[in-house]
């Protein structure tokens, strides 16, 4: 089996709209896929993302899933869950799904409403550190960005949701608009501090928030929706006490590539989970 002869399925996560969201392909039947062959199959595909059920239990809807980007295997990926879990609802209904990671266990809530289906995902435990000032200045370097762009109201730091996010919140909405970093010396830091993404944001209100999150280690620019980001961010906001009482708060995502994304983020202070729930629809 070549990876050209493998049926893959593409969807757009956190979406209603075929013309926004985050693509990504999913993969209903990988079992007998060897890890090269999957990553051979995300290479071809393109997606930032591309999710692998490697084992299925149907009747106790629990299933084993593994993430391809088009360069690397990474432990978890929010939007192709979200895509993986609406396409299976579709196949074989709605309900709760639970998935085996390489970042741990990943309960999914998938629901009909109008011929959609909306997915909530709750996330592994999440957690936060300070970054450390020579991570923060060699991200703003590769960036060509100031210390001055960032908000100080919201401190970097490296945040946890199944895998690494480096949170750097900006200033104004024209920083976080003006994104042309350098895409190698951008890897090249995030490889070394084992960062999947960087989770630019800026804050609108306190629970509407914008972000871009660039993925070079990926062989992607930039993501146009990052639910494991968004997790990790959930928990951020928990950690350095902006989220005080079980709230929702909404992250707006891709619209300065033109593919306009919205994911919801359930935090509750008492609980080190964070929950991200998002439509998908399938692409043509």
């Amino acid at each position: 089996m070549t990876s050209a002869t493998i049926d893959v399925l593409r969807y757009a996560a956190f979406t209603s709209d075929r013309n926004g969201g985050n693509p990504a392909g999913v993969v209903l039947d990988a079992g007998l896929l060897e890890a090269d062959q999957m990553l051979a199959v995300a290479a071809r595909v393109g997606y930032s993302e591309t999710a692998f059920i490697t084992a299925r239990d149907d009747r106790r809807r629990r299933f084993g899933l593994r993430y391809f980007s088009p360069l690397a295997e990474v432990p978890f990926c929010g939007h192709a869950t979200v895509a993986t879990s609406v396409a299976l609802a579709e196949r074989i209904g709605p309900g709760d799904l639970v998935f085996d990671t390489p970042g741990g266990e990943i309960p999914v809530k998938t629901v009909a409403d109008d011929g959609v289906v909306r997915a909530t995902l709750t996330s592994v435990p999440t957690r936060t550190r300070p970054a450390r000032d020579g991570e923060v200045d060699e991200a703003l370097a590769a960036l060509r960005w100031e210390h001055a762009d960032l908000d100080p109201a919201l401190p970097p730091h490296v945040a946890f949701a199944g895998n690494d996010h480096l949170v750097l919140a900006c200033v104004s909405r024209s920083r976080l608009a003006d994104l042309a970093y350098d895409f190698d010396g951008l890897a090249d830091v995030m490889r070394r501090h084992g960062w999947t993404t960087v989770h630019l944001v800026w804050r609108e209100s306190p629970d509407v928030f914008h972000a871009r999150d660039p993925f070079p280690v990926g062989g992607v620019v930039e993501d146009a929706a990052t639910g494991a980001a968004a997790a990790a961010f959930g928990g951020y906001l928990r950690d350095l006490g902006l989220v005080r009482a079980p709230a929702c708060v909404t992250i707006k995502q891709g619209e300065d590539m033109g593919r306009p994304s919205r994911l919801l983020v359930e935090v509750d202070p008492l609980d080190p989970r964070v929950r991200v729930t998002g439509q998908a629809i399938p692409l043509a």
